[in-house]
This record gives structure tokens, sequence and C-alpha cells, in this order.
């Protein structure tokens, strides 16, 4: 009867594992550069357009709604040093990482102490800091979310692409 108990458990916790891992639907993609020796990385999911446009998928969204930056689990970001992103400090630590569409159709990256859950439980309360960011409109589209970091001068540059959508901002390690 033991064998049959723990035969079913482990059954059963291989199934669990295996939901999990399905229910990401969509590549994941990683970016990571380092700054006075401190790691900064993020984590997201990739979702295509699929025939669609960001406009059509994002341009539904009303000024101070959020978009999860990619799909399924929400993007995680990573920083082992305080960045200043020009005014505004993020201090070190682990964030999930949302877009927040502004008034005037510009957007900001917000920083959300809340990391690990299902990309659309945005907890506007767990907000720790947001910075504007800039579009520079890219030359072509892309097909799947890319969020890069990059070297940009003595510090970094963060840009997310998707479609016809490209927006960034330059931070430094403090």
């Amino acid at each position: 009867m033991r064998r049959i108990t723990i035969s079913l458990l482990g059954a059963a916790l291989i199934a669990m594992l295996a939901i999990s891992a399905f229910a990401q639907k969509n590549p994941r993609g990683t970016s990571q550069i380092s700054l006075k020796g401190k790691t900064v990385s993020v984590e997201y999911g990739r979702p295509g357009l699929n025939g669609r446009t960001t406009e059509q998928l994002l341009g539904q969204l009303k000024p101070g709604g959020v978009w999860r930056m990619g799909a399924d689990t929400s993007t995680t970001f990573k920083t082992e040093a305080d960045l200043a992103f020009g005014s505004v400090t993020v201090p070190a630590g682990e964030y999930s990482l949302w877009m927040q569409k502004q008034d005037d159709n510009s957007w900001k990256l917000v920083f959300n102490k809340q990391h690990g859950q299902w990309g659309t439980k945005h907890d506007a309360a767990q907000d720790s800091v947001s910075v504007p960011l800039n579009s520079p409109h890219p030359a072509s589209s892309v097909d799947q979310v890319t969020i890069t970091l990059a070297k940009a001068g003595a510090g970094g540059e963060i840009t997310v692409e998707w479609g016809t959508l490209e927006e960034g901002a330059r931070f430094a390690a403090k």
C-alpha cells in the first residue's frame, strides 16, 4: 500500500511539473550586462505578432494602463547594483517590469516589487518606481517581443521592441 501511495504521489508531482512547463506557451528570452562588476538581467516571454500589429494589441490600452512586456509569467528584472535612470534610482533587487501608457501616448517603465506572478496580475500598490521611456521609432518591424540590455557609455540601456514599437531608457550603476 505504501508503494502505491508513493508511486501515485510521484506521478502527481511529475504531472504538475509538466503542466507548469506547458503553461508557458511562448519562448523565453534573456539579456544581461555587467556594470561595475554587478549583473543586471532581464527574463521575459516572447510572443509573436502572428499577423497582428502592435497598434491592434496595445492600442486599446487607455492612459494609465499597463502592458506586461511579454507573455506568460511576468517579465523579471534583476539588478545587483542600484541603478540611476536620470534622477530616479532603482534599488538593487528583483522586480517585475511593466510599461504604462501615458496621456500623451508615451510610455513609462514600471518596476514592481512583486515578481514571478502570472503576467496579467499587476498590483499597482507594489509599484516601486517608474521611469520615462524614449521612442526612437525603429526602421523595421520586430515579430517577437525583444528586450535588450546593452552597454551605453559608462552605463547601460534597456530597449523594448515589438512590431513597430521601440522604447528605451539609459541608466548607470551607482
